[in-house]
């Protein structure tokens, strides 16, 4: 898998809606020891906890809408193709960011939102308004 400065370096990844990223970025270092690797203007935060990873999101939370798991992948469309065949609702097509990843969005058969995201090139944040604070 190729990797990107751009993107947390885990295979999956918890992405946790707070309607105030920052606020919440900052309880989760002081209260469980996590560290802030990338802010992303006030939206959204990469965080580490140890060998993990976690972004953070602006976003109302409602039961049914607090969370999505990214999952890293190697082939996008052909996950998108596999995943539509199986009976998984796509939300998003597969799209080309400037931050070099191509993403989709899906929901399972229970309802679960997931995020798939396929490295397409080595970006730095910079390059595109990230603030890197700890990679």
């Amino acid at each position: 898998m190729l990797s990107n400065r751009s993107v947390p370096p885990c295979t999956v990844i918890p992405v946790l809606k707070y309607p105030d990223p920052s606020v919440a970025a900052d309880w989760l270092c002081a209260a469980f020891g996590f560290r802030v690797r990338l802010r992303i203007a006030n939206h959204r935060i990469q965080m580490r906890a140890g060998n993990g990873c976690i972004t953070i999101a602006e976003g109302n939370v409602t039961p049914n809408n607090s969370h999505i798991i990214q999952v890293r992948i190697e082939d996008a469309i052909a996950h998108c193709e596999r995943a539509r065949r199986h009976g998984a609702r796509i939300l998003t097509e597969p799209v080309d960011h400037v931050y070099g990843e191509r993403q989709y969005n899906a929901e399972d058969f229970a309802g679960h939102r997931w995020d798939f995201t396929q490295t397409i090139a080595d970006i730095a944040p910079e390059e595109w308004g990230g603030t890197p604070v700890n990679l």
